[in-house]
Parts: structure tokens; sequence; C-alpha cells
């Protein structure tokens, strides 16, 4: 069975797809590395800065769901 063969989007070099190639699907190989270690770079929140905002969230919800209207 011969695997389909792509044309990269970065160098334009042809390569074969293979199943459990690393990276992306339209990216040569050596193009992939790169990019392989950086998968967790993408978060630039601050997690205490996350924390504060999903309290935050949490108080506004449950006074918006709970208030008594007179």
């Amino acid at each position: 069975m011969a695997f389909p063969i792509k044309t990269c989007v970065v160098c334009g070099e042809e390569f074969e797809l293979r199943p459990g190639k690393p990276g992306f699907a339209n990216r040569c190989p050596s193009c992939s590395e790169p990019e392989a270690g950086e998968e967790g770079k993408g978060n630039f929140r601050d997690e205490s800065a996350g924390k504060d905002l999903n309290a935050a969230r949490r108080t506004a919800m449950r006074d918006m769901l709970y208030r008594k209207d007179s």
C-alpha cells in the first residue's frame, strides 16, 4: 500500500504522509521537528490570573442565577 505524496507548505519538498508522523500533516518531517517540542507554548495566560477570572465568573453566575427579584 502506497502512502500519499504531499508537498510541504514551508519548504516545498515532497514527502510521504505516513501514519504516526509527528507534527503537521502538511509539513515534511524536517519542518515539523521544531514544532514537536513547542506544543505547550501556545498558552499565554498566567495560571494565577486564570484562577482569579474563573472565581469571578463563578461569583457572577451565582449572583445572576440566585438573586432575588423584588
